[in-house]
Order: C-alpha cells, then sequence, then structure tokens
C-alpha cells in the first residue's frame, strides 16, 4: 500500500535540502497532518535565485538532444512512480482517486510533450531584399531562453499546472525557481526528487514551498527575467504589477459557462456537464459554473440534472467510488457556501445540494440567480452550477460574454454556423463544441483574457514566452 513520508525536502540548487520541518500540510480528508516539509526563507529564497543566474549560461549551452533526454528520464520515472503520485494528490488535495489518475496520466503527457518540442526549436530564414536599398541583405532569426524563470503553481493542479511551468523551462535551457502551493506541495517535490537524478547543471531547477509572503520575492528580482504565475486573479494582477520589466505570464479564474442548444444530444451533454461542473469537487478554473439551456429542452434538461447531480458519491477522495470529496480548505466552502445562501435569500431557487458539513460541501444546482450576485458574477472553484434558459443563440453568447472573466466556453450544437458565430463572437480563449469548458488537451493553446490572464501554456506557446527572438543580418556585396 502506499505511504507517504512524514518530511520531505524542498530543492535548492538541484539538491534536497532540509533546513527546517515547518509547514504542516493536512490530509484535506481527514484534516490530520499528513506530512511535514521544509519551508524556504528569504535567504534559501535568494540562494536559489543567485543559483539559476549562474546556471544561465550552462543551461543555454545544453544540446537539445541532453534537455530532451532529461525530460523523457521524467517521462520514465513518473510512470514507475504513477500509484505514490496519484496518492499524494489524493491526501494533499484531497482529489477523488481517478481524478487523481487522471492528473498523473496528464502529468506525464505534459513531459512527453515537452521531450519531444525540445528538438524543434525551430527559427526562421527571411528575404530582407524587399526594396533596392536591401539588396544583398540576408535575414535569419532564431530563439534563444529568455534566461532565469519564475514560475508560481496553485493547490488544485499540483503536478500538471507546475508541470506546464517545468517542462517548458526544460525544454528550452531556462533555469528556474518554483513556488509550489503550500497547501499542496508534495507533486512539485517529488517532481524536482526526479529532477535531482539528472545531470540538470547546478542551480538549473530550485522547487521552494514558501509562505505568500515570499511570492513578492519570486516576482520582484530584477535577475529573473520571466514571471509564470497560476491562481487567483486578484493576487495575480498584484504580482504583475510588482514584477518590473519582466513578461508575466497570467492564467487565472473563471466563470465558464457552456451553451446547451436546442439541437443537442441531451445524454451526451448531461453527462459531460456533471463532469465538467463537480470533477474534483468544483476546484477548476475552467470548471462549469453557468449552465445556459435553450428553452425548449430547458424543463427536461433541468430535471435530467437534478436527477444525475443527486447520485454523485460523497466521501473519502482514497475511495474509487467517490466523485464528490472536500474542498481544500473548510474556510474555502464557507465561503461558497455562504455565496449559495444569500443567492437563495435573493431569490434563487435550490434545485439539489447545498448543505456543508466541514470542507465537504453537497453537489449544488441553482435556477434564477440574480446576475449581480457573487455565486453569477465571481469564480465559484466549487461544486456549484447555476442553470438559466435562452431562447435565442445571439442572447446566449451575449450571456456567455457577461462575465469579467474569458477563460474557455463550451457549446453543444449540430449546427456549424452556430459554431461559427460563437468562435468569432465569445470573448474567451477558447471554444469547446460538444463539450465543456473545462477541457485541455496538453499541447493546446490554452489561456484567457479579460480577468482570466495574460498569454497562453501548451509546451509550445509557453516555450516561446520563454525564449526570444535573436536576429541575424548578412550583407553580401553584389556587383
Amino acid at each position: 500500500m502506499t505511504k507517504l513520508q512524514d518530511v520531505y525536502p524542498l530543492y535548492l540548487n538541484n539538491v534536497a535540502a532540509q533546513p527546517n520541518e515547518d509547514l504542516e500540510v493536512t490530509d484535506k480528508f481527514t484534516n490530520e497532518v499528513a506530512f511535514r516539509t521544509a519551508l524556504a526563507t528569504p535567504d534559501v529564497i535568494e540562494e536559489a535565485i543567485a543559483g539559476a543566474v549562474e546556471a544561465t549560461e550552462p543551461m543555454a549551452k545544453m544540446a537539445s538532444f541532453e534537455r530532451q533526454a532529461v525530460l523523457q528520464h521524467c517521462v520514465d520515472r513518473f510512470k514507475e512512480r504513477f500509484d505514490e503520485l496519484a496518492y499524494a494528490l489524493c491526501v494533499e488535495a484531497g482529489k477523488p482517486i481517478n481524478d487523481a489518475e487522471g492528473e498523473v496520466g496528464r502529468l506525464i503527457d505534459t513531459f512527453r510533450i515537452a521531450a519531444e518540442e525540445a528538438v524543434r526549436n525551430y527559427g526562421e530564414v527571411q528575404p530582407l531584399d524587399i526594396s533596392a536599398r536591401a539588396k544583398g541583405y540576408q535575414g535569419m532569426w532564431k530563439r534563444y531562453p529568455i534566461g532565469p524563470c519564475s514560475f508560481i503553481s496553485p493547490f488544485n493542479f499540483p503536478l500538471n499546472l507546475a508541470a506546464h511551468k517545468v517542462a517548458p523551462a526544460i525544454a528550452v535551457g531556462c533555469p528556474f525557481v518554483m513556488k509550489p502551493a503550500s497547501k499542496t506541495p508534495l507533486g512539485a517535490l517529488i517532481m524536482g526528487e526526479v529532477l535531482a537524478e539528472t545531470d540538470l547543471p547546478k542551480g538549473a531547477f530550485s522547487i521552494l514551498p514558501a509562505s505568500r509572503d515570499g511570492a513578492d520575492l519570486f516576482t520582484v528580482d530584477d535577475r529573473l527575467k520571466l514571471l509564470s504565475f497560476t491562481g487567483s486573479p486578484g493576487v495575480g494582477w498584484d504580482l504583475k504589477a510588482k514584477a518590473g520589466k519582466k513578461p508575466v505570464v497570467l492564467e487565472l479564474g473563471g466563470n465558464a459557462a457552456v451553451i446547451v442548444d436546442e439541437d443537442a444530444d441531451l445524454d451526451d451533454a448531461l453527462e459531460r456537464i456533471i463532469f465538467g461542473a463537480f470533477y474534483q469537487s468544483g476546484q477548476s478554473c475552467i470548471g462549469v459554473q453557468r449552465i445556459i439551456i435553450h428553452e425548449k429542452v430547458y424543463d427536461r434538461f433541468k430535471d435530467m440534472l437534478v436527477s444525475k447531480t443527486a447520485t454523485l458519491v460523497a466521501g473519502d477522495p482514497k475511495d474509487p467510488k467517490t466523485f464528490i470529496g472536500p474542498m481544500i480548505s473548510e474556510g474555502e466552502a464557507k465561503r461558497l457556501h455562504g455565496w449559495i445562501e444569500d443567492a437563495v435569500a435573493g431569490g434563487a431557487t435550490l434545485l439539489c445540494g447545498g448543505k456543508r458539513e466541514g470542507n465537504m460541501l453537497e453537489a449544488t444546482l441553482l435556477e434564477n440567480v440574480a446576475s449581480d450576485a457573487d455565486a453569477n458574477r465571481e469564480e465559484a472553484f466549487g461544486p456549484l452550477a447555476l442553470l438559466s434558459k435562452f431562447s435565442d443563440f445571439n442572447a446566449a453568447l451575449h450571456e456567455v460574454n457577461d462575465s469579467k472573466f474569458g477563460l474557455q466556453a463550451g457549446i453543444f450544437t449540430r449546427d456549424l454556423f452556430k459554431t461559427l458565430d460563437a468562435w468569432d463572437t465569445l470573448d474567451v480563449g477558447g471554444v469547446v463544441v460538444n463539450d465543456v469548458p473545462s477541457y485541455r488537451v496538453d499541447n493546446m493553446p490554452y489561456g484567457g483574457v479579460k480577468d482570466s490572464g495574460l498569454g497562453r501554456e501548451g509546451i509550445r506557446f509557453a516555450m516561446e514566452d520563454m525564449t526570444e527572438i535573436r536576429n541575424l543580418v548578412i550583407r553580401r556585396k553584389l556587383d
């Protein structure tokens, strides 16, 4: 049976270090301390940044095949440690074991894609003789690593969202310092343990659990040439304001909507929307929060949703039958439960769920929620979805856009022209047709607009952010 250690180190300049055991991490179902790990102090963070600076040239000089070999080693070791990684997610994040195994699979995919892309850092030959004054000139450009990078990853996908920063950095040759979420640091630390088995240059990576105050140290230092942050909008935009001249990539929140048109396959839509709304207890920035249903099928589909939601098994995430596990903390469960109560007090109808015990919150469906309610305007980040109806498709698109967020949106329709209208109209980073906005493949460009962030992840697109174009111009004297 899988068992966790009592104490885990941090990783400082490629090496395990145990300066303290100050960070207690709880089992999110039992709320008991599951393990302890080291907490990085300011002097440790300073040493890590200095190490990354020293590693800049050696990392840049690594051959493509050498970086690919590091990434392939990670793929192989993650496969060998699959059960351990899934169990760690189950404990530290409260993620139901089936979802945890799915995330480990995505971790492996992400590093595998990066291994493939590590030898594809292409440039371009560019003709410059566009006019008489440029006759005899030839241009070429290629990409160079941007330098030391700073990564801050969130609690909800502590493996795969960390991988979307770490893997492309290795693929292009950027040293990095990473702050994993203090509630869920173990996945990133195991990643560090695997990276420490490789021949990366000293200082190539540091993985440092730290307090929230420590995030400033990962942000303001000018020696760090890029900041990539995934987390809440409030924190993300604040860090961007402090980041100075360095480029910033932000993957932030959302209150994603899905449209169910009158011609949709309702049985298929039901399965996908239940998954999108309630997998890992709704703690996903692209989880289905708003379900917008055509009036002709509204009553039927509402009944289907309520009936299916009532069957979802809640409980111990280590049990394979569990679909709804705990939220990350009792404070977060109290917050969302309060939003539900406020929505009902404001005239919403509670269709199912709505009860809370500790950090366990029932899968909840509401309808007729006021447009200005927190449950509608803000990011729920928990097991809550809201139902509304529409008669005009363009009005439904407008309802999706009536949000300060713009990460992804989903549409269930068989109409090609509506699909194209939605692609042109929806102010989001991605439109998913005949599936939920929660769908993501790890090589696609992923990110949002408005308050949902800046830039795109997905290995190739992150690699572009972590490199700079360097131009070469050659003049050949022509007779």
